[in-house]
């Protein structure tokens, strides 16, 4: 998927259902920053270390019992380790248990459109009503990235010592592949061996998605190919930028004579690698915008084409909020639209 765009580059059974193994955590990182974002939640704040915390098997930062650790250890330890102990005791601190926890979890998950995806825990644990797809794992990866770009620089560590403890990151794309900054590993012996990559090569951004290979070498071989499949046959553009002034039509009856105008969002697109040239833009601005008209109300459409073939629109919209003009105003709008 190129991150910019939305636009997937190249898929199989993106809406398969199949558990994630740890790469549930993505998502239990991203209810973290949430919390952190509404200032419920700091990373100096000392989180007491529960016995089911503790005894957590699979991967972990081997936390003690009756313990206190900050947020940001057991952070690092979630995403460096994929510390199971680190993510239930985040967990039971946030929402008091991990199964309350988990509800927030599928909150954000519905919220994020993330229609294939059912969490029962917070860690990844292998069960089979645990679900998620690869098309949802794409959204989950570009919610982060784009939302909390400051926590995002975290998966592209290497190692990460707790307690005396060195453990490597198990993506071992970080060492083979100086573009590729982050993401997240996952296996269970259901789930198979997963991981989930982003890599940057100039200004575009590729996320891929592989899940349930059979090896390490697998799943990091797969990861591999996709990205750079993506790089050498497509490029990336950000054709406008969100709130961008594009014109400054004509409005009647207002208390201005011109609205400003421009997209709600960025709009970015990816092409054939060599297409740019054949690209082609053009606005449909309405000829009779009359006020009043609000901030965020469509005016035209924004429409791009490659080759003569449309690739996509996007809604022009108002960038200001422009009230009726004077009854003097609105007379003189009148008659020049009479005389036009």
């Amino acid at each position: 998927m190129d991150f910019n765009s939305g636009k997937i580059l190249a898929e199989k059974d993106p809406d398969h259902k199949i558990e994630p193994a740890s790469i549930t955590k993505m998502m239990t990182a991203y209810v973290v920053y949430k919390e952190i974002e509404a200032n419920r939640l700091s990373m100096n704040d000392m989180i007491d270390i529960s016995e089911k915390a503790w005894r957590m098997g699979g991967s972990r930062m081997y936390l003690e019992v009756n313990t206190k650790v900050s947020v940001h250890d057991l952070l690092k330890g979630l995403i460096i380790q994929s510390g199971n102990d680190a993510s239930v005791a985040l967990a039971e601190h946030i929402a008091g248990t991990e199964d309350a926890f988990v509800q927030i979890m599928n909150q954000y998950a519905a919220n994020l459109g993330m229609q294939g995806t059912n969490f029962v825990n917070c860690t990844g644990w292998p069960d089979k009503q645990h679900l998620t797809t690869a098309r949802d794992i794409a959204k989950l990866a570009v919610a982060i990235i784009s939302e909390f770009p400051e926590h995002y620089s975290w998966y592209s560590e290497k190692e990460y010592t707790y307690n005396s403890i060195k453990q490597y990151n198990r993506n071992k794309l970080l060492w083979r592949d100086a573009s590729v900054d982050g993401f997240k590993t996952g296996h269970t012996e259901s789930a198979g061996y997963c991981l989930v990559s982003s890599a940057i090569r100039s200004d575009m951004r590729i996320i891929s998605v592989v899940l349930g290979t059979d090896s390490k070498k697998s799943r990091a071989s797969v990861s591999q190919a996709l990205l750079n499949y993506g790089f050498r046959f497509y490029e990336s553009h950000t054709l406008y930028d969100a709130e961008e002034v594009l014109s400054r039509p004509r409005i009647w009856s207002g208390e201005f004579e011109n609205l400003t105008v421009g997209l709600a969002e960025n709009l970015a697109i990816t092409i054939p690698r060599g297409a740019y040239d054949n690209l082609d833009a053009t606005m449909d601005i309405d000829k009779n915008i009359e006020a009043p008209v609000t901030k965020g109300q469509q005016v035209g459409l924004v429409k791009v084409s490659l080759d003569g073939k449309l690739l996509t629109s996007m809604p022009l919209v108002a960038l200001e909020t422009i009230n009726e003009g004077s009854i003097f105003q609105q007379a003189k709008d009148y008659i020049m639209r009479l005389i036009n």
